[in-house]
């Protein structure tokens, strides 16, 4: 008997209420699932996750399988000890990544040859090999490996690219064997077509699996025909098997699934979105970088309890912001022993070097966006060099954390650099903004 299971608890109108349980914690359904792309769910730690209530996390073995690479994250013990996240955690299969990424990829009866998108490198990825990729992940719900193809309307390429999915799916199937505490999911694809939805998932319960996803969707088509084709195979799903709708992250396109059956979603939205700005509330979208925001004190969303809904007000200027921004940058930098980025310093230093330089990319795009908006708000001068005076701080604040023992003595050279940084950019309405905040900080 599997040590992993599914038990479906209730049903109301269409919706289901379950519960998953695995050997590594229970995921209540409907469930979302956070994407950590590369090991990491992008500004965020895995506490930070685990507290927005999160009960499983999506990793992509595309992208892990490139960088840092199988090899390594089977050496540290699996991704979960990689990554150090408690939590299951399901893979794709890498399908999608493959037709959307890389420049050139060919498709044959064996599998597909595909361009890193990195550095050009030539690889060829059968079924059986994202199986064992995903086998060597030690995740806990493995997906098959199926042809991902672009919307369209084209019905004959449409049913030529789902036989050829089914087919690696008995070899995705035959590959995986036997495993007691993991399952894998077989994805229905399609197209838009009803019919060849309901072929394709009534031929994947043929083969058997222990949970149904629906790909190829969130790929153009509109909202009304995603739905029209979640009803069209919805009586068709195994009712006590799990039900998962790929890629899916808008709220008003979760709930309408939810109401169709669906239990399980994933999307990079909303890191993606909070990242730029963007907040989905019960009033609608927020883009806090509007300039009718700059005066509006309100949280934003008073109806929910949660950090980023009710501490922050909308209209944080450009100053206010950059400070803002330093706080988020001690967590980042944090040196206790049992901090993610400690440990990755300390066993895998190459993993941590580059990972530093993609956190430093990300953050020199958070500031050119701020010197942006302080331009915009008369906050900082207009003849400003963007992209030098990015490069200069960013590089400058990476450096006196990477070379300053106490993070007590970090954080403060931080708030110099803050501050002289400011008045070299700031205009005189902007030095006045800053002497305010700094009279504000001494106060606290």
């Amino acid at each position: 008997m599997k040590s992993i299971s599914f038990n479906l608890l209730n049903e109301s109108h269409g919706a289901r209420l379950g519960k998953i349980t695995t050997p590594r914690g229970v995921i209540d359904t409907p469930a979302f699932m956070p994407v950590g792309t590369a090991g990491t769910v992008k500004a965020m730690y895995i506490d930070q996750v685990k507290s927005c209530g999160s009960q499983i996390i999506l990793g992509n073995t595309y992208h892990l399988m490139l960088r840092p690479g199988v090899e390594r994250i089977k050496q540290a013990g699996g991704l979960h000890n990689f990554m150090n996240c408690p939590m299951p955690i399901l893979t794709d299969s890498g399908g999608f990544q493959v037709m959307s990424l890389s420049k050139i990829s060919k498709v044959s009866e064996d599998g597909v040859e595909f361009s890193s998108h990195i550095d050009g490198k030539k690889f060829f990825l059968t079924p059986e090999e994202s199986i064992q990729v995903q086998l060597d992940l030690n995740s806990d719900i493995v997906m098959v490996f199926d042809e991902c193809p672009k919307y369209s309307s084209e019905k004959d390429l449409i049913k030529k690219s789902m036989d050829l999915s089914l087919r690696w799916a008995e070899r995705c199937k035959k590959k995986f064997g036997k495993q007691e505490s993991k399952w894998l999911f077989g994805i229905t694809q399609g197209g838009i077509f009803p019919d060849l939805r309901k072929e394709c998932l009534k031929k994947l319960i043929d083969i058997g699996f222990d949970g149904y996803a629906l790909g190829g969707l969130a790929v153009g088509e509109n909202q009304s025909e995603m739905f029209d084709t979640v009803d069209a195979v919805k009586d068709i799903l195994p009712k006590d098997k799990p039900h998962y709708l790929m890629g899916v992250g808008m709220p008003q396109d979760i709930l309408g699934a939810v109401k169709r059956g669906i239990d399980m979603f994933d999307c990079v939205l909303p890191t993606r979105s909070g990242r730029t700005g963007l907040a989905f509330t019960w009033n609608g979208k927020i883009n806090i970088r509007n300039a009718k925001y700059a005066k509006d004190e309100d949280p934003l969303d008073k109806s929910i309890d949660c950090p980023a809904s009710n501490l922050f007000s909308k209209n944080y200027n450009a100053i206010e912001e950059n400070f803002e921004m330093r706080k988020m940058f001690k967590e980042m930098f944090q040196s206790f022993d049992h901090s993610p980025a400690y440990q990755l310093k300390k066993h895998y230093p190459q993993i941590y070097e580059k990972l530093m330089v993609n956190e430093m990319e990300d953050c020199k795009k958070m500031f050119s966006q701020n010197v942006v908006k302080g331009i915009e708000q008369g906050l900082y001068r207009p003849n400003v060099d963007i992209e030098s005076v990015t490069q200069f701080y960013y590089t400058l604040i990476f450096s006196i954390n990477e070379n300053t023992i106490l993070e007590r003595d970090a954080y403060e050279l931080e708030g110099k650099a803050l501050e002289y940084h400011t008045r070299a950019l700031a205009t005189e309405k902007g030095i006045i903004e800053l002497e305010k905040h700094i009279l504000n900080i001494n106060k606290q």
